[in-house]
């Protein structure tokens, strides 16, 4: 059985790819694997019966485990390959560190080629890799020759050569593969533009190259060169058809340390990738209690040096999410904005959110109070707020078409739906549909009846709706003599907008923050709370009132014919005997004799 730890990890594992590493209890990695989903892979070593021996002891040695996430299957498989390599487990198979995978190279040179090789070297030419499945590197190969025209000769394409005619075209030319630059057939700048979209193919910018095909199709189509332009159509098509790609690191991206951090209300985490040679060798989270409500840039500038001691790394270079202050001679530091450079911060911060994840579905487990009260902590400081959300309510109005307009009140405690508090609302002293003075109304109503009964008020009120909800609502409790008692904020659905009293402009929470969550969930809890009454009114109004214009038929026997036929249609197609069965004689003709004067008219 595994260990009360072990089985927290299982339970907060990301279903994502990514690589896993088990570490034995001297802190020893003992195996490196790769999955598509973490979760499953991960859990089946300890969920399955295992007939394989040393399967079964690897599994016995195991105390903890940690993980690094990865954007795609292909690179969990290079990872992996680079970490085996790096530490050898003794569990794994022994890897030899030559050159597994392939590049695909743009050649530096005039007139480039393109060209697969298992050893890049730092010639000045492109390398993109390396690829973990061959046939997707195939794959990519033969879509560039079907797009575009590239040459597969290796001549020395030099003006020189070119202008003292010392080449002749091949069969490449006359089959239509290649358009003849070494007959000077094709100018230089015509073949940069199939280049620089083979390239754009390679990186995986498939919009950019559909887009370009297309508008090559719109020419063709409009010049009445049909065929052309059926040909360009199958292109894209083509194109649209490639999907697999494998996201890697460049390979001109070497021995640089990447560094990226996140925070909370009460942590923040800073976590560290090691690129070599264009590939992932280590990964670490770290993470800081914040105490003296720290920056991020602080805390990256103090974790930095620490980190690169740790792993006594001499990089010369490293990457940051943020703009930093460190000086540390001989370093170069960088923030990148776009490319290669910015997917490396992009990967590193998502591994720093899962490992944040992690933890905190793991305390939300162990320790449900603390996990809790860090929610309540950062709901604070997220809406400025003097004291933690623990009782928080919602309004929401519903009156579809006009028609019976009701509210609804739903209540949190602890970040969580106390449904037991749930109230809702008949607008009485509003006419016609004026969402302003119903909310006014129900709000008033609400914290009226809390006053006199003497009963808690929540620390935060959530108004559906913008600014003119939100003044409603205010009106209400300054006639109570409560605003500035009870925090309020209104939350507009098109943007997630959060109003606040007397704040000119919103406040936008990051789409990912807890805060944003509770408040979105609060606020869809009420619409489907007050949807679902407004539904029941109108059904209730529908079925009693064409049975109650009937002389002589009371409350009582509505509810007996409802209960027997269920609406009012089946009781219009009740035969007379089914009708006495359930009313009697003399309200079986008063209803038959109402619904035949119906049908007349």
């Amino acid at each position: 059985m595994p260990s009360e730890k072990i089985k927290n990890i299982l339970k907060v594992l990301p279903h994502k790819p990514g690589i896993y590493q088990y570490f034995d209890k001297n802190d020893k990695i003992i195996y490196v694997g790769k999955a598509k989903n973490l979760k499953k892979r991960v859990s089946s070593y300890f969920t399955k019966t295992h007939d394989n021996a040393k399967t079964h002891i690897l599994v016995k040695k195991i105390v903890e485990i940690k993980t690094i996430i990865t954007e795609t299957e292909f690179d969990a498989l290079l990872l992996e390959n680079n970490l085996i390599k790096e530490y050898q487990p003794r569990y794994n198979i022994n890897l030899k560190d030559d050159k597994t995978y392939p590049w695909i190279c743009i050649k530096k040179e005039r007139f480039p080629r393109i060209f697969t090789t298992r050893n890049p070297i730092k010639d000045g030419s492109e390398y993109y890799g390396p690829y973990a499945s061959v046939k997707v590197m195939r794959t990519v190969l033969d879509l560039i020759r079907q797009l575009y025209h590239i040459r597969t000769c290796k001549l020395n394409l030099s003006k020189e050569n070119i202008e003292a005619g010392k080449y002749r075209v091949c069969l490449e030319y006359h089959i239509g593969n290649c358009l003849g630059p070494c007959e000077d057939k094709q100018s230089e700048d015509s073949y940069a533009i199939d280049i620089e979209a083979s390239r754009q193919l390679i990186k995986g910018n498939l919009n950019g190259v559909k887009n370009m095909l297309k508008e090559q199709m719109a020419v063709f189509a409009e010049e009445l060169q049909f065929e052309e332009a059926q040909k360009t159509k199958e292109k894209i098509d083509l194109v649209e058809k490639y999907q697999a790609r494998s996201t890697v690191v460049h390979p001109t991206i070497t021995d640089v340390d990447v560094f990226s951090i996140i925070s909370d209300a009460e942590f923040s985490y800073v976590n560290y990738l090691k690129i070599i040679d264009g590939a992932i060798l280590q990964s670490h989270t770290m993470e800081l209690k914040k105490k003296l409500d720290e920056s991020p840039e602080e805390l990256l500038e103090l974790s930095i040096p620490e980190i690169r001691e740790l792993y006594k790394s001499h990089s010369k270079e490293i990457f940051v999410s943020h703009e930093i202050q460190l000086q540390i001679p001989d370093l170069k530091i960088h923030v990148p904005q776009r490319g290669d450079k910015k997917q490396l911060i992009d990967l590193s911060l998502k591994n720093a959110r899962y490992y944040r994840l992690e933890k905190l579905k793991n305390m939300q487990i162990v320790d449900p109070d603390r996990h809790v009260k860090r929610i309540m902590q950062q709901m604070k400081e997220d809406l400025r707020m003097s004291v933690e959300p623990r009782h928080i309510e919602c309004f929401d109005n519903s009156n579809i078409q006009g028609t019976n307009p009701v509210a609804a009140c739903v209540v949190f405690k602890d970040g969580k739906p106390s449904k037991k508090d749930y109230r809702n609302f008949n607008i009485k002293t509003v006419v016609g549909p004026d969402d302003f003075a119903s909310m006014e109304e129900v709000v008033y109503r609400r914290y009226k009846r809390l006053q006199d009964e003497r009963q808690a008020l929540p620390q935060l009120i959530v108004i559906d709706g913008g600014k003119g909800q939100l003044s409603a609502a205010l009106n209400a409790l300054e006639k109570l003599n409560l605003r500035g008692e009870i925090a309020i904020l209104g939350i507009a659905k098109r943007l997630e907008e959060i109003y606040f009293p007397g704040d000119k402009y919103p406040l936008y929470l990051d789409k990912r923050s807890e805060t944003l969550k509770i408040v979105q969930r609060l606020r869809d809890e009420a619409h489907r709370f007050g949807i679902t009454h407004h539904r029941n009114k109108r059904s209730k109004g529908t079925f009693k009132s064409e049975l109650e214009n009937i002389n002589g038929i009371g409350e009582a026997t509505i509810k007996d014919l409802l209960r027997k036929f269920k609406s009012v249609k089946k009781v219009k197609e009740a035969t007379e005997e089914e009708l006495i069965d359930t009313v009697g004689l003399s309200k079986t003709k008063k209803i038959m004799q109402h619904f035949e004067t119906l049908n007349k008219k």
